[in-house]
């Protein structure tokens, strides 16, 4: 969606919103050149809050972008934020707080499937003021099937560490994978960026004259 600007997106301040390296090497592997400035916001915000999983994503994917918006620099084009859950019967798995934590996650996961929610926000310089952004947000879902999990490979994977900084307590780009059965669709998305719609999107505003190149 994107390649045939990418150079000319690359001629552009693009800043990424994000610590996560699994987001970084994403747009990475595209050719995208881009400056990292993670977000400084707590998530802290209650569950109970919201009456959706969807809407408690998008609020704190907007509280994300926001924390980094404002020490961007100021030609920034574009700022990229994104954050992602994992629900099941409308409860938010995010990162795990400890391994007994991750371990009762993986097994309310266990030979079901749950869904992957990512939001996604960018931020465009306004058109209509030099000292003020443009918001534009948008979702992707995925859901996904894990196999039935033996106690003895659910202790073996969280004593080897990798769930601890996942939503949902597993990452399907690495031993994680082991644990999937299948996804209906975008294998990104479960990684922690949805890339094809994340080029959709970007491309329509490039298309608008919103990200001028």
């Amino acid at each position: 969606m994107i390649l045939d600007v990418i150079q000319r997106l690359n001629s552009k301040k693009i800043i990424l919103g994000s610590s996560s390296p699994r987001r970084r090497q994403i747009l990475e592997q595209i050719g995208l050149q881009f400056e990292v400035l993670p977000s400084t916001f707590e998530e802290t915000l209650p569950h109970e809050r919201f009456e959706s999983p969807l809407q408690y994503i998008r609020e704190n994917a907007r509280c994300k972008i926001d924390s980094v918006v404002s020490r961007a620099p100021d030609d920034a084009s574009l700022v990229i934020g994104a954050d992602t859950i994992v629900t099941i019967d409308g409860t938010i798995l995010e990162k795990p707080r400890d391994e007994d934590h991750a371990v009762r996650m993986l097994s309310s996961l266990s030979g079901r499937w749950h869904e992957v929610i990512t939001s996604v926000v960018l931020s465009t310089r306004s058109a209509s003021s030099t000292s003020s952004r443009d918001l534009h947000q948008f979702e992707a879902h995925t859901r996904v099937k894990m196999a039935s999990l033996p106690d003895e490979v659910i202790r073996a994977y969280v004593e080897s560490g990798e769930p601890m900084d996942k939503a949902g307590g597993y990452g399907i780009q690495a031993m994680g994978g082991t644990l999937v059965e299948c996804i209906d669709g975008d294998y990104y998305n479960v990684v922690g960026f949805p890339l094809n719609k994340f080029c959709a999107e970007t491309r329509l505003l490039v298309d608008k004259g919103i990200i001028p190149l």
